[in-house]
């Protein structure tokens, strides 16, 4: 694994963090960087967090909530589709 690797929202920022506090969104990001740097350093980040099976889609804790996301090896990606706020943000 290369150095190229970079998180992104999909579909676009706007909407998975529309409406989501930003200290939530501050988090997720945080945790989304830990993911591209730990995958940088050639962790297969596939299995992290919870899912039903490896390389799958997963969740990860963050916050009080928690977001979903999957990670595209080919690509070197990793791919945040939605965040979840904690449930007294809602």
């Amino acid at each position: 694994m290369s150095a190229d690797w970079r998180w992104e929202y999909d579909p676009d920022h706007a909407h998975v963090t529309g409406g989501i506090p930003a200290l939530v969104v501050a988090e997720v990001e945080r945790l989304a960087g830990q993911l591209v740097e730990l995958a940088r350093m050639g962790v297969d980040v596939r299995d992290l967090g919870n899912g039903p099976r490896p390389g799958g889609m997963r969740r990860m804790d963050a916050a009080g909530g928690w977001f979903f996301f999957l990670v595209a090896p080919r690509d070197q990606l990793i791919v945040i589709v939605r965040i979840m706020p904690p449930f007294s943000d809602i």
